[in-house]
């Protein structure tokens, strides 16, 4: 096989990879955990960890200002980084306990424009018997304004956030109060579930 064939077939190879998967998501994921790792733990739970970003030309829409979906992936990676550094990640392993984003929503104040650069930070505001919820803010390191902020709830598969908190802590964690937006969020929540149950008649073959 000549030298020009061979890189034909890995031409192909690699573009029938990034085809099929979307494969700078997962390598940008595994490089934050990794990074994340080697950074060292932090030791209180509930504190707020703060990452950096700036917003590239791939990450503009055509008002050229960041676009939704890079939106969520910064805070993805955010959360993965927040998770491995806090022990969350592990301390859910240790009871097999696996988590899931279960629902997001998000407030734009400002847009975030080209070349601009942020702070994404990310911490635990409340938690319940299923789920934690956690709220993001995207900070202008220009003038510190709050562009963005994302409300999350990590459902917990498999395990309990109290008793994972309390395994982590070593010892009884107390739930913040929870704020009357994430009350309303929550209960948005649970009322669109139960009218998605119904609608597709799930309560009626549980009955």
């Amino acid at each position: 096989m000549s030298i020009v064939s061979m890189l034909l077939w890995i031409l192909s190879g690699f573009l029938l990879l990034f085809s099929s998967f979307d494969v700078w998501y997962f390598l940008r994921a595994t490089w934050m955990v990794i990074k994340s790792w080697f950074q060292g733990p932090v030791r209180d739970v509930l504190a707020e960890q703060v990452v950096h970003g700036r917003v590239f030309l791939h990450d503009l829409d055509f008002m050229c200002h960041m676009n939704n979906a890079r939106y969520l992936r910064e805070c993805d990676f955010a959360r993965y980084a927040y998770c491995t550094r806090n022990g969350l990640f592990l301390a859910a392993r240790a009871f097999d306990a696996s988590m899931l984003i279960g629902a997001t929503t998000i407030r734009y104040r400002r847009s975030l424009a080209f070349g601009e650069a942020f702070e994404l930070r990310t911490r635990i505001v409340a938690w319940d018997e299923k789920s934690f919820y956690l709220e993001q803010r995207f900070v202008s390191k220009t003038d510190g304004f709050v562009s963005a902020v994302m409300l999350c709830r990590q459902n917990v598969i498999g395990g309990n956030p109290q008793t994972i908190l309390d395994h982590l802590c070593k010892r009884k964690v107390d739930c913040p109060e929870i704020s009357e937006d994430l009350q309303h969020w929550i209960r948005f929540i649970s009322a669109s579930s139960q009218a998605l149950r119904a609608e597709s008649g799930l309560d009626e073959k549980t009955k």
